[in-house]
């Protein structure tokens, strides 16, 4: 069973103040479901995002578990590019939940799934 969306951003969010990193729920979604993304900002001008990893990037052997990729190939790219991709996400999906880190060393604390070669 997969804890809710609620559940998870909270412990984030946590994990990320423990490790000195700042986080804050920049908009709430769904507390049971809804699609979360992550704004990670290196408060250089520049910032990365990170979004649910697509289905496939899943184990079977553990397909409750929360995997994200990049949204930009390149990683971390100018801020306005990341908000405006939010701002398309949450037009596609109204119950997405916003999350924004704030780390000079571009740390995020995520599981990332493995994007093939």
């Amino acid at each position: 069973m997969r804890l809710k969306s609620a559940i998870w951003v909270s412990a984030h969010i946590r994990r990320c103040h423990i490790e000195g990193a700042f986080a804050v729920v920049r908009r709430r979604g769904a507390e049971e479901a809804g699609a979360i993304f992550i704004k990670l900002a290196r408060l250089d001008g520049t910032a990365a995002l990170f979004g649910p990893a697509p289905q496939t990037a899943f184990d079977e052997a553990r397909p409750s578990e929360r995997l994200f990729v990049s949204s930009f190939a390149e990683g971390f790219v100018p801020e306005e590019k990341v908000e405006a991709r939010i701002v398309r996400e949450i037009d596609f999906d109204p119950d997405t939940w916003i999350l924004e880190v704030e780390d000079r060393a571009g740390r995020h604390f995520l599981d990332l799934a493995e994007t093939p070669r």
